[in-house]
């Protein structure tokens, strides 16, 4: 990136203030998913209930996200994240209630995961909305790019810190992600911003409006629905429990880096998008990006090497990278301030429903089939998708530019 336009992009404080907020507020998501899916598998060892866990947080989340949508265009989306942040910090002092009371149960852990869900429903319109009012239209790019290399690091630190901590206890864990989500959301409460609401009044119509939008709009329809379906086959999440300590022979502080694999590849690759943007053929890169994202897949799946197996997860996270700052980059530049908390959900949906639902996908297949079975079954219909989307979506194949 051209030294002016960083110094510039570095100028806008309440970018900053927001990009800070949301590090501190994903480290602390990350830690807790770490120690709720550990804890989920020590109290049960069953594949299915960690798939149940990804279920139990997709389904509030598909049915909330819609309406927070609309909620994020009339209100202080500032404040909703805020709000999202104070949620997830009760659910880590229950657990950590219910972890010292000796009542952390099975039942306990699906409960709060639909929490989860729900404050991620209203969390991820607001947060994609918001990031266009806080900087010009000429540094939205580079801003998207800078914002993902923030949550890719806080995805690189937040899984390997909660492993750390979770080998001293689980309240431990669970203590850390309180204290860090309560900062976020006081963080956040100092973004300011001209807030705009929209005067329409909550219908049906105003509502499916995202719909509407992205479903007219070929090129935003092939992207996001390219990353649903790659992630939902193709990732393996869920399952790095079970790789972590029956194929890998690993403990919690594998499982953590494990998990943080794929974020190092990401911010790896976030960063080269922050310094050489992507200029020209973006449809073609991105497609090409998915296919390379089910062949690591594969790797991953077939490998009983722990230094392979990092390996391979970081080149999922970098060719996964090159989706989401193409995909959000997209939405932002192509949607109306108006409509943006609307389609945002509509994309947030998306990515719910493969990170949750693809996590639910895992399970079911992991017990049916083993849990190489499905990591590489998974990949290998990855790699089939972006043939597919190559003829299904000819428009998105031939985008060069971003605008």
């Amino acid at each position: 990136m051209p030294e002016k336009s960083l110094s510039k992009l570095f100028a806008q404080r309440q970018f900053i203030r927001f990009w800070l907020a949301r590090l501190v507020g994903i480290t602390a998501n990350q830690m807790l998913m770490v120690a709720v899916a550990w804890h989920m598998y020590d109290i049960t060892s069953r594949a299915w209930d960690l798939g149940l866990v990804g279920l139990f947080q997709f389904v509030p989340a598909l049915l909330m996200t819609l309406p927070a949508g609309h909620v994020a265009d009339r209100l202080h989306r500032g404040r909703i994240f805020a709000a999202c942040m104070l949620a997830q910090a009760a659910v880590a002092l229950l657990l950590v209630s219910a972890t010292h009371g000796g009542f952390a149960s099975r039942e306990l852990i699906l409960a709060v995961s639909v929490v989860l869900g729900m404050a991620r429903a209203f969390q991820m319109p607001a947060q994609q909305a918001l990031t266009p009012l806080l900087v010009p239209p000429e540094l939205l790019l580079r801003a998207i790019a800078l914002s993902s290399s923030g949550v890719q690091a806080a995805i690189v630190c937040g899984p390997a810190l909660g492993g750390v901590l979770y080998a001293a206890g689980a309240t431990t864990v669970y203590v850390s992600c309180a204290g860090l989500l309560l900062l976020s959301c006081a963080l956040t409460l100092t973004v300011h911003y001209r807030h705009q609401p929209s005067t329409l009044a909550a219908t049906w119509g105003t509502v499916l409006a995202g719909v509407a939008f992205v479903w007219r709009a070929k090129i935003l329809l092939g992207a996001t629905s390219l990353d649903l379906f790659a992630v939902l086959l193709g990732g393996a999440t869920a399952l790095l429990p079970i790789y972590a300590r029956d194929i890998l022979h690993t403990g919690p502080e594998g499982l953590g880096l494990l998990r943080a694999a794929p974020a190092f590849g990401a911010l790896a690759m976030s960063l080269v998008l922050i310094r050489w943007p992507l200029q020209r053929r973006v449809g073609g890169r991105l497609l090409a990006a998915v296919g390379v994202f089910g062949l690591a897949t594969v790797v991953f799946g077939l490998s009983t090497h722990f230094g392979l197996s990092l390996l391979a997860l970081a080149v999922t996270g970098a060719a996964d990278n090159i989706s989401v700052v193409t995909r959000q980059t997209l939405v932002q530049l192509e949607t109306p301030n108006e409509m943006r908390g609307r389609v945002s959900a509509v994309n947030s949906i998306f990515i719910g429903a493969s990170n949750q639902l693809g996590e639910f996908e895992s399970g079911a297949t992991a017990a049916l089939l083993g849990p190489v079975g499905s990591v590489v079954l998974g990949g290998v219909g990855t790699v089939l998708v972006a043939a597919m989307w190559l003829r299904l979506f000819p428009a998105l194949a031939r985008r060069d530019r971003m605008v």
